[in-house]
């Protein structure tokens, strides 16, 4: 997947200046376009508990922007609004300029929690997707067996999800949600209940599946590090509000850990966030 800067360079724009999808192919041959994620004054959370106020953000085509902040300061009430699962309270809040009303099959969620259904195999729960949008059983079957094998699971796809770890029902649940070919991946701490080594690994795993899907990425975590590793640019939440928006030097490069730029953001996280 490109950097933040090389989408804006080479994403195509329209006669009026706005900024266009872009298209790619992945490697099971589903064309799949980026999308604009964008907030606009937004006010976020319930009616009785907001939870955000005043966002102004906006996330181009193919990016991976990656969100951190302290417990309860909002960031899975940001990712449920861009999911459509919460309305805004006030403000907007858009995927290319038109308004969110509710989830929509081209926004995929991806919580920490696996929620792969218990009954189903791995390559069944990797299918419903497929299924939900009418492809033929023989089609789905061959995409969703397509998927497992990119995420290392081929010789899994038959068993049912409480035989497998914790790392690879994460792994089946990736697959799900790319599987059907979505233009925005929300993801919600997927990570957050694996130990430091599957944790890495599973880091590697999604850089490498998203390569060449040209989806969106909008990736909540409270691990700094990580979201350094992975995104594009880095949000930052705190006392209701979002702070800021940086820029992360040589992103998803496990040698810039030492970067002195890496190192100095980190430092700058840490501090903003008073980690």
């Amino acid at each position: 997947m490109s950097t933040s800067s090389e989408t804006r360079e080479t994403t195509p724009t329209d006669t009026d200046g706005a900024t266009t999808d872009t298209t790619t192919t992945t490697a099971t041959g589903t064309a799949v376009r980026g999308t604009r994620l964008t907030l606009r004054a937004a006010t976020l959370g319930r009616p009785d508990a907001a939870a955000l106020a005043d966002v102004d953000l906006d996330v181009p085509p193919g990016e991976i922007l990656t969100v951190v902040g302290p417990s309860g300061c909002g960031k899975s009430t940001l990712l449920r609004t861009l999911a459509g699962l919460l309305p805004a309270l006030a403000g907007s809040v858009e995927q290319d300029g038109r308004p969110i009303g509710g989830p929509a099959a081209d926004r995929a969620l991806v919580f920490q929690e696996d929620a792969l259904l218990p009954w189903r195999s791995l390559l069944a729960n990797v299918e419903l997707p497929l299924a939900i949008q009418g492809a033929p059983r023989a089609e789905r079957r061959k995409q969703a067996a397509a998927w497992l094998e990119r995420v290392g699971l081929a010789d899994r796809a038959r068993q049912l999800p409480h035989r497998v770890s914790g790392g690879q029902r994460q792994r089946a649940q990736l697959a799900r949600a790319l599987a059907a070919g979505p233009r925005a991946v929300l993801m919600d701490e997927p990570f957050g209940a694996l130990d430091a080594q599957t944790r890495a690994g599973m880091q590697d795993l999604l850089v490498e599946v998203l390569h060449g899907t040209g989806a969106t990425v909008v990736f909540v975590t409270h691990d700094v590090d990580e979201a350094l590793f992975l995104g594009d640019r880095v949000a930052l939440l705190g006392a209701g509000r979002l702070g800021a928006v940086r820029d992360v030097p040589r992103p998803r490069e496990r040698a810039a850990h030492d970067d002195p730029a890496r190192v100095a953001l980190r430092r700058d996280v840490l501090t903003s966030l008073s980690i």
